[in-house]
Parts: C-alpha cells; sequence; structure tokens
C-alpha cells in the first residue's frame, strides 16, 4: 500500500497551498443551493459561489465578494497518479508509469511499439501478497518497457514508457 497522503494540495490564482484534512475536516461548509455556499471557520463567515467547475481535471472558478478565484484541488488520488508518472492537470497525458509500491512484476501485458486504449491493463505487480493490475489512463503508444516478468521493482521506479 503506498504512503498515505495527509494534505490537499491547491492552487488558487497561481498560488500553491497545502492543507491538511483536519484543517478541511474543520470548515463548516453549508450549502446553500447547486451553487452557493456558506463557509464559516474561526468565527468568520464567507459566501462563495461556484461559477464553473471542471470535474475531470478537477477545477473551479469560486466566487467570493465579486472577485473570482481559479481552484484546482489535488487530493490523495491525484496526488498518488503524480507519484505513480500521470499528469492529471495536462488532460490526460503519462510521461511514465512508476511502481505504486514495492513488488515483483508478476506479468507485462504489453509490447514496444504497442498501441494501447485507456483503462488496458500493462502490467501485474504483486505486493503483499496481493495482485495489483496497473492501467492506463489515457490512449498511448508504448514507447519502452523497462521491467520484465518475475522482476522485483522498487516504490517510484518507471516501469514502462508511453509515447
Amino acid at each position: 500500500m503506498p504512503d498515505k497522503i495527509d494534505l490537499y494540495k491547491v492552487s488558487v490564482n497561481g498560488f500553491d497551498f497545502e492543507f491538511k484534512k483536519e484543517l478541511v475536516e474543520a470548515i463548516d461548509l453549508v450549502q446553500q443551493s447547486a451553487e452557493k455556499f456558506y463557509l464559516i471557520q474561526d468565527y468568520r463567515s464567507v459566501n462563495a459561489k461556484l461559477v464553473e467547475a471542471d470535474h475531470t481535471t478537477k477545477k473551479q472558478t469560486i466566487e467570493i465578494e465579486v472577485e473570482n478565484y481559479f481552484v484546482e484541488i489535488k487530493d490523495e488520488l491525484d496526488q498518488l497518479l503524480d507519484q505513480m508518472g500521470f499528469d492529471t492537470a495536462g488532460g490526460k497525458r503519462i510521461k511514465e508509469l512508476k511502481a505504486p509500491m514495492p513488488g515483483l512484476v508478476l506479468e507485462v501485458s504489453v509490447t514496444e511499439g504497442q498501441a494501447v486504449l485507456e483503462g488496458d491493463k500493462i502490467l501485474i505487480l504483486t505486493a503483499k501478497k496481493m495482485e495489483n493490475s496497473i492501467l492506463i489512463h489515457a490512449d498511448a503508444i508504448i514507447k519502452r518497457i523497462y521491467v520484465n516478468d518475475s522482476q522485483a521493482v522498487d516504490k517510484g521506479q518507471v516501469l514502462v514508457e508511453p509515447g
């Protein structure tokens, strides 16, 4: 199992912040309608309006006191995908697939030069007596394979490079 990430990484108008889960969970957020929210934290209240949201990229435009804020949120899954080599912010471009944990490559399911589609199985990694299918999250062509069947890998080791 990968290391647990206890932070939300948030970008607001190009400025980056990190928030611990406890802080986020301590915020009192009341949804007044589909796009209007009322937030209370540390005895301060704020009215917010969700102007626009792209759930695929987790980017939102939020209006607070007539000023717009452009927000991008990376939760545990997004951060794990970043660690594995996925570029979620770039619209499903993948630079390399990395091992999410130490383990043993049970089976490589692709060959170099092979075209793969989003959701295709790239390989099976066994760790802690569990088999984990590593899937590709965008259409690609396999440029290079760095591992073989029965090879031990470390966490973060590059497994496959899509082109």
